[in-house]
């Protein structure tokens, strides 16, 4: 197996913490990091519906079958379990007595809050990073716009073969057919996970609506018009959006606070987390396809974000994203928060880098100041790194 980013601080925080839970989209790897990472624990799994019926009909017999520490697979199935779990801590009191695992956040912290606040630690797992698939360190993200990062390697498969294929482990792992695994990953998840935490009537206008968000990823998100073009109300719109966001399907970055006397946008931006399932929802049936789409700018940033977010679940938490646009258009794809610094980022498909590119970073400096000291980073489709303007430039592979 692939060593993951997150393993090093799951072996930490067990030794401080009596309940860690692991959540995550289904297929992102928690079961296998888990098993691996604490391979002396026992392992239950309660999608296996004769373990479920026991543990929800005898909880305190189905815990007395295990005098060691425990792993409880898709715990959010049983949440009546918490409250035992609670109880068992609460007497025992040793770092390290169950690691939990679930698919649907909703679900899974909101039985925590109730049950396990104060004893529990939260961690995320996304997909593979690019950094995983290459087997090299995580550049942290608080690290952008002060040097490169060592160690790099151009990867074997090019920009848009990757892209395309996205980032589930099953995928590499197995070597499996790209869009094949990702439709039956989709299909599964709307028939399954969907109807878990929300109840949704017309599973068809749902596909609908992913389909639209989709079309919507790197872009402003209107809840009026998203909401208008699926046929939906503004308020499902929102639930919906709710639940792709709770597995693990899109992220929101929320706009940049300071407004340097400008008027702001106060929309977020929608982004998927996986650009396979980003271009199966594009119908994007080929890597060779992307070089021309009319989508490819916006699948580039996706995944740059994506990236940027999995730095921020498996290594820096700390580091806070968003970012900045003014009513006359003037943008920065990202701003980089660490403390009191920020770092603007701007991201660039193209293979070639022009002046254009500086446009909003310029103007980003020019508006701060002296309130912020990085002139900021421009992550690029091109191979070479280099610093041009002050500014540090990367590769797409090599940041």
């Amino acid at each position: 197996m692939l060593q993951r980013t997150l393993e090093t601080k799951l072996k930490k925080t067990a030794t401080q913490y009596p309940v860690l839970t692991l959540t995550g989209p289904r297929q992102s790897g928690k079961t296998t990091l888990v098993r691996a990472v604490f391979s002396e624990y026992d392992y239950v799994s309660l999608e296996d519906p004769e373990t479920r019926s026991f543990a929800q009909e005898d909880p305190r017999g189905f815990f007395k079958q295990y005098s060691g520490n425990v792993i409880l697979d898709e715990v959010q199935r049983t949440p009546d379990l918490f409250s035992y779990i609670q109880v068992i801590v609460d007497q025992e009191d040793q770092p390290g007595q169950f690691i939990l695992t679930g698919s649907q956040n909703f679900l899974l912290l909101n039985s925590i809050s109730q049950s396990l606040a104060g004893r529990c630690a939260v961690f995320h797992l996304l997909p593979f990073a690019l950094d995983e698939l290459q087997g090299i360190p995580s550049f942290p993200a608080t690290e952008l716009g002060s040097g490169f990062p060592s160690e790099r390697r151009k990867p074997d498969q090019d920009l848009n073969d990757l892209l395309f294929k996205g980032f589930y482990p099953r995928i590499h792992d197995k070597k499996l057919e790209p869009q094949d695994w990702l439709r039956n990953y989709y299909q599964t998840y709307i028939e399954r996970d969907v109807r878990d935490i929300v109840n949704v009537g017309d599973l068809e206008t749902f596909r609908r609506f992913t389909a639209l968000c989709a079309g919507r990823s790197g872009q402003l998100l209107n809840y009026s018009a998203l909401a208008s073009d699926c046929g939906i109300t503004h308020t499902t719109a929102k639930r919906w959006l709710s639940v792709l966001q709770a597995s693990f399907l899109i992220v929101l970055l929320q706009p940049h606070y300071k407004n340097f006397r400008k008027r702001l946008v106060k929309t977020p931006k929608l982004y998927f987390l996986d650009t396979g399932l980003l271009c199966l929802l594009l119908r994007i049936y080929k890597a060779e396809d992307l070089a021309f789409h009319a989508a490819r700018g916006a699948i580039f940033e996706t995944f740059v974000i994506a990236e940027l977010m999995k730095r921020k679940f498996h290594i820096c938490p700390e580091a806070e994203f968003s970012f900045w646009r003014d009513s006359a258009g003037h943008e920065v794809d990202c701003i980089i928060e660490h403390g009191s610094n920020a770092v603007p980022l701007e991201v660039k498909v193209g293979c070639t880098v022009n002046s254009d590119y500086f446009k909003g970073l310029r103007f980003w400096s020019n508006l701060t100041g002296n309130d912020t000291a990085n002139p900021g980073v421009l992550i690029y489709g091109g191979d070479n790194s280099m610093v041009r303007n002050d500014v540090h430039i990367h590769g797409w592979w090599n940041f």
